[in-house]
């Protein structure tokens, strides 16, 4: 009775110390390293979480302000040198545009037909380029959602077979002393986990927000190209 009671002394002493902190001070060097390195990777997922929506909702407010104001105005080369400088996504697709027609128009001998095909083409290449800026962040969602689970594995596989070395050298197999082990392993899985799962959420929630702003910027595009190519055939 008296070794049942001393070990369940030991595991209620142990349990008591079971919380987050305690786990990552008694852990091994290795695994605290890999418990580092995922709570930085869950603080910059958290920061590029923040910041995209704060950017992203600034962009739209803008972007639906510029888009009104643009099609309300019959002046293209006024609404340009009043609103061309600005840093939105869309004022550079208009700017691509407004530069191409600038360009094709100056000539005495107009080209029609490659005229709108190479206002199509800088306009969509500005829709890449700045589709491209908004996501540059994004990858490291995507990396810490697909490896971040694997870091966390790795560690508790260590901390599991540190604890395995501990039983080897105790010869004891008893759960007080392996339990501790265990535990500070599994941890570094759930961190893993706690950095991956928001990563993979907000990868997939940014992913689709993106497409939708690309398309806008697409509908755009197409609308500002049929305006350019009426008024080309005007110029004939």
């Amino acid at each position: 009775m008296m070794i049942f009671a001393t070990t369940a002394n030991i595991a209620a002493k142990n349990a008591a110390n079971f919380n987050p902190l305690q786990l990552f001070l008694d852990a091994d060097i290795v695994v605290k390293l890999v418990i580092i390195g995922l709570l930085l990777a869950s603080i910059w997922v958290w920061t590029i979480i923040v910041t995209f929506i704060m950017r992203l909702g600034k962009i739209n407010r803008l972007s639906d302000k510029f888009e009104r104001d643009f099609w309300k105005s019959g002046d293209i080369d006024g609404f340009y040198n009043d609103h061309g400088k600005s840093d939105l996504p869309v004022t550079k697709v208009f700017a691509a545009g407004v530069a191409e027609w600038r360009r094709s128009t100056s000539s005495k001998v107009i080209d029609r037909e490659g005229t709108r095909e190479r206002l199509a083409t800088a306009m969509d290449g500005a829709i890449a380029a700045e589709s491209d800026k908004l996501a540059d962040r994004l990858n490291f969602l995507a990396t810490t959602g697909s490896v971040a689970p694997f870091i966390g594995l790795f560690g508790t596989v260590w901390g599991i077979m540190r604890s395995f070395a501990a039983i080897a050298a105790q010869q004891n197999s008893s759960l007080a002393v392996v339990a501790p082990g265990i535990a500070e392993a599994l941890f570094a899985t759930a961190i893993g986990l706690f950095a991956a799962i928001p990563a993979v959420i907000a990868y997939n929630r940014f992913s689709h927000r993106l497409n939708q702003h690309e398309a806008r910027l697409g509908r755009f595009a197409d609308g500002f190209h049929g305006t350019l190519s009426r008024e080309l055939e005007r110029e004939g």
